[in-house]
């Protein structure tokens, strides 16, 4: 089996990958995260898990390897919502999303000899109305400072969600079935991962 690799130091990702039963490195690759003038957030999150993913292969040990890059990004009212560089801007992300339907853009790429592709996952998600308490209380917990979106699904911030509609694993940081697309269309099935694994004795 040809190796794999994760260019993304997310403990989110790592947990999405071990969940599928896919084994893999940790590489994690630095890259320019800033949006172009006038890109579309769909264009933004695939592009830099394409960068990630293209760095991330030329960094690799093995040629042969298999480089998995991704990126996230909440958007609202056309707005790119990153990671929340302070408080008030937390904040003022968490106001914005209270009790509206916003999108969860994630797109992953893999990257090997043959190329690199890429997948997006477009998911709705509603919140609930949110008090200001609730948000300075939140900022407390430390979880929303490296989510995008000022937010974590799989954390504390569940309790804000009142709807979703599309990939749950998106939203928390990888699309499991576009990732598995990805994998199957490079001639190494996640499903052969797990035979592979299933002929070594515990």
């Amino acid at each position: 089996m040809r190796p794999v690799v994760l260019a993304s130091a997310s403990p989110r990702r790592r947990e999405l990958l071990e969940q599928i039963g896919l084994p893999f490195s940790v590489a994690p690759v630095d890259i320019d995260e800033t949006p172009l003038p006038g890109e579309r957030p769909d264009h933004y999150v695939e592009r830099l898990a394409r960068q990630k993913a293209e760095a991330g292969l030329a960094g690799a040990d093995d040629s042969d390897s298999l480089v998995i890059g991704s990126d996230t990004t909440v958007v609202c009212d056309d707005r790119i919502m990153g990671k929340p560089a302070s408080e008030a801007e937390a904040a003022e992300m968490l106001a914005l999303l209270s009790g509206r339907t916003h999108k969860v853009m994630t797109a992953v790429a893999l990257a090997g000899e043959y190329g690199c592709y890429a997948r997006l996952a477009v998911t709705e998600v509603r919140f609930r109305k949110i008090t200001d308490g609730e948000i300075a209380a939140y900022w407390q917990t430390g979880e929303p400072a490296d989510k995008a979106g000022g937010y974590g699904i799989q954390g504390r911030g569940a309790v804000f969600v009142d709807g979703l509609w599309g990939s749950y694993s998106a939203v928390v940081g990888l699309p499991l079935q576009e990732t598995a697309e990805l994998f199957e269309e490079a001639g190494q099935p996640v499903w052969n991962f797990w035979l592979s694994s299933a002929e070594t004795p515990l």
